[in-house]
């Protein structure tokens, strides 16, 4: 499974008007296109995005090239609490991010904290930095018998 931050839009301060359509800005179509080079080879067979534009910008050239549709979930939005963790834990114990691809899941960076943050504690995995990481990361997260086994970080492009 891999746990995508979107890509830099910008701070919600700096944006008039609705915080759910706020775009990326040039630095989160770099990340976005860059994301797209470390995904892709890994073989998605699933694309899950919070609705937030700025998920859904990140996730559109993925999508293109593995000619998945992108699926919304409002479990991956802000202030979505523990709906993310248990949305998670069914993907990985459905067997869905099994060896022959992968689960990519979009989110924001206060989701992907309380998310990685629960499953670390939950599961023992140490993390190799504090999350949830820089706008434009990944996390690739391995499963067995839906705990996470191992963690690893991919830093965004800059």
């Amino acid at each position: 499974m891999v746990l995508v931050r979107h890509g830099h839009a910008g701070t919600r301060e700096g944006w008039a008007g609705d915080d759910r359509l706020r775009p990326l800005d040039a630095r989160g179509a770099r990340q976005a296109k860059h994301l797209a080079d470390v995904v892709v080879p890994l073989d998605p067979t699933r694309l899950i995005s919070s609705p937030y534009t700025r998920c859904l910008e990140t996730m559109e050239l993925i999508a293109a090239k593995t000619g998945l549709p992108v699926e919304e979930d409002v479990a991956f939005t802000p202030n979505a609490g523990r709906a993310a963790v248990e949305m998670l834990r069914t993907i990985a114990s459905s067997g869905s991010s099994g060896s022959s691809g992968c689960v990519v899941i979009c989110t924001h960076g206060e989701v992907m904290g309380e998310v990685l943050g629960v499953l670390s504690s939950d599961d023992g995995v140490r993390l190799s930095r504090r999350p949830p990481g820089l706008k434009g990361c990944a996390w690739i997260l391995d499963f067995h018998k839906g705990k996470v086994t191992s963690a690893r970080y991919v830093s965004p492009k800059r």
